[in-house]
């Protein structure tokens, strides 16, 4: 090599590297760097650090979202899959989108790695809790304005926040904050065309309501297709395991492709549920068609309402009062139509948008692309989700719902039950330790309990404003063994749990034995300085083996909740604190039915369904500690960690542990 071309190549090199720096100076900073950024400089006092980094993450966050968006669409469009099906044309196909797209995003995005992040950080967003964050910090910062724009944001996301909702209330009465302050930065335009289109029909606007809809119907299609653009990237296979994962090629693609088909599937039900909810409005895209009918038939132009009619007959063949429309616009009419085509539709309303795309739009849902009916079958694209997954589950099944057995225990008593508490399956006991006991489990709690044990590692689950810690039964006695706490201290904590498990057994007169699910030593610590004007919940009001949906006053048992939990129990071990009461409410998550104060000793217990939404009032000072248990009927479901702690247990009351060690995994299960 020429000894000359040497700098020249260090030049060429620096050049580069340096065209690289300028070029990923342009690149949007990582969500999850300047999310972590902003939650830090919140817990450091620094408001203003706070708002510039979760105003960034926002807009990062819908950056790498409409640049995926707009890079797979272009590529899409770019290598269509041929009319003549073949394998090696398929994998053509993919393989060139899949360098395209890959192309495509790391121009606008650079390095994608970069932008990958946690499901912990992801569901935070979907819930919006960033703008839990910014709505303190514009509070701080004396900008009320953009604190009750962001408190609404969060709230439409969070109704069951009952504090929230408090504080809007007071922003409502400060100075300077008018009603137009109240915005939701997060309003997804096809349910907002949507809403106030019916607000004008149903005041009689029908001219107002038909803009409305057509463009709700617009940006419907537009967000669908965005939606299934979203899908067509890499997939999770929760199912799978990795290291054991030999499969074929064609086999691997099929698995790939499923999951597509299936994300496709669930957009279906993301653009018909309102922020917050967790089950979709009901018959969402046929009540477009729905409106538009009679509307158009207000404003006498019934070519239009015909055709919306024969379209939402796709949906629901056969149905009585429809089809009497439709013979009635025919016969005023003196002329049959066609109905609005799914496919006409968007070449009219969605120009510019990867049509090809949505030629699935009938397949995957249920319905078919050449007009025909959709099979009575799935009755509309709301009904798809399995009947065993839509119940909504309040009983406990097997089980006749009885309390009232025997307390086991000389020293419990019973303070109030379902009736005194206002609701079913319900009781409040004291007396289920001493005060000498309650004080040895704090001691250990101290001791052992870690920040985000049981919480996926995360110090402040529920709330910005406390730090959470825990410990499991097996840990405390793999402390124990290793001397790191008092042995007797571990024990204890394993057999005040059983003490409690025997007790809700008891009470309820369950005919079958009852399990542990999981058992959890955890303190709430009001982190100080955050205090002032709190409007949040240490715990939101849920259920806690179903999902609670306020507004369909429904509690569906279904993923992720945790279905096969059917008893709870909480046993405080302090009441020097303030706030942090226990709280029981209706289904619609405001309305209180029962307030319970903690205090050493005291037992709250409950059936874990719907028929019990629950939660916890704000920690503002001081630390709050219960052993919170769940339990379950199922023995398939025990808690695994249990399970080996009882081998501990049987090993040391049989004094076998003192000479042959014990193999304990030290690793929490949740």
């Amino acid at each position: 090599m020429d000894g000359n071309s040497c700098p020249l190549m260090i030049l060429s090199v620096f050049l580069l590297f340096s065209d690289l720096l300028l070029c990923s100076a342009a690149f949007l900073e990582p969500v999850d760097l300047l999310y972590d950024s902003a939650v830090q400089a919140f817990y450091g006092g620094d408001y203003e650090s706070v708002v510039r980094y979760m105003e960034g993450a926002l807009s990062s966050h819908r950056g790498v979202r409409h640049t995926r968006i707009r890079c797979r669409l272009r590529c899409q469009d770019q290598h269509p899959f041929h009319k003549t099906f073949s394998d090696l044309r398929f994998f053509d196909v993919v393989l060139r989108r899949t360098v395209c797209m890959n192309a495509c995003i790391e121009a606008k995005l650079g390095t994608q790695s970069v932008h990958k992040v946690s499901d912990e950080v992801i569901q935070d967003f979907n819930r919006r809790i960033p703008y839990n964050y910014l709505q303190l910090a514009y509070q701080k910062l004396k900008q009320p304005e953009k604190a009750a724009a962001a408190a609404h944001t969060y709230f439409q996301a969070n109704p069951e926040h009952v504090e929230m909702g408090q504080h809007l209330e007071q922003y409502k009465d400060l100075q300077g904050v008018e009603e137009s302050h109240f915005v939701d930065w997060e309003a997804r335009p096809h349910q907002q065309s949507f809403t106030a289109a019916v607000k004008l029909y149903d005041k009689g606007d029908y001219e107002g309501a038909v803009t409305l809809l057509e463009d709700a119907l617009v940006e419907y299609y537009k967000a669908d297709v965005e939606c299934r653009a979203l899908c067509q990237g890499p997939q999770k296979f929760e199912g799978h395991d990795h290291v054991r994962y030999r499969y074929s090629l064609h086999e691997v693609v099929s698995d790939h492709f499923t999951q597509v088909l299936h994300c496709e599937h669930e957009c279906v039900r993301d653009l018909a549920t309102r922020p917050g909810r967790l089950s979709p409005m009901e018959n969402y895209l046929p009540l477009h068609y729905d409106y538009l009918q009679f509307a158009y038939f207000k404003v006498n132009r019934l070519e239009e309402a015909l055709q919306c009619a024969l379209t939402y007959l796709l949906f629901h063949e056969g149905d009585e009062f429809m089809t009497d429309n439709v013979d009635h616009y025919r016969e005023i009419l003196t002329h049959d139509s066609t109905p609005r085509e799914v496919r006409n539709l968007l070449r009219h309303l969605v120009r510019g948008f990867n049509l090809s795309l949505m030629q699935n739009y009938w397949s995957s849902t249920g319905g078919r692309d050449d007009s025909n009916r959709i099979p009575s079958g799935t009755d509309g694209w709301m009904e798809y989700v399995p009947i065993s997954e839509k119940k909504n589950i309040t009983v406990i099944v097997s089980q006749q719902l009885k309390e009232g057995g025997p307390l086991l225990y000389d020293s419990v008593q019973l303070v109030q039950n379902s009736v005194a508490l206002n609701g079913t399956q319900r009781v409040l006991l004291d007396h289920v330790i001493s005060e000498g006991e309650c004080a040895e489990l704090r001691n250990l709690a101290h001791v052992i309990t870690m920040a985000g044990d049981g919480y996926r590692g995360r110090m402040s689950p529920h709330t910005p404003n406390e730090r959470f810690e825990g410990a499991t039964v097996l840990k405390t006695l793999q402390y124990g063994y290793e001397g790191r706490v008092p042995m007797s201290s571990a024990r204890l904590f394993y057999d005040t749990s059983e003490r409690v498990r025997r007790i809700v057994e008891s009470y309820f007169m369950l005919n079958t034995t009852l399990h542990f699910s999981y058992t959890h030593l955890v303190c709430r610590t009001a982190i100080t300085g955050q205090q002032d004007h709190r409007n949040d919940l240490s715990h939101p009001i849920h259920a806690d083996n179903c999902l609670l949906d306020p507004d369909a006053n429904e509690c569906w048992k279904e993923p992720p909740a945790y279905t096969y939990r059917d008893y709870s129990a909480l046993l405080y071990l302090n009441g020097d604190f303030e706030g942090g009461e226990f709280i029981f409410t209706e289904m619609d998550a405001k309305t209180v039915t029962a307030s319970i104060k903690p205090k050493c000793g005291r037992l709250v217990g409950f059936s874990s369904g719907g028929e019990n939404p629950h939660g916890v009032k704000a920690v503002t000072s001081g630390q709050r500690c219960a052993v919170a248990l769940w339990f379950t009927l199922d023995p398939l479901y025990r808690e695994l960690e249990r399970l080996q702690a009882d081998e501990v247990i049987q090993a040391l009351d049989t004094q076998s542990v003192w000479g042959q060690g014990l193999t304990i995994n030290p690793k929490d299960e949740l």
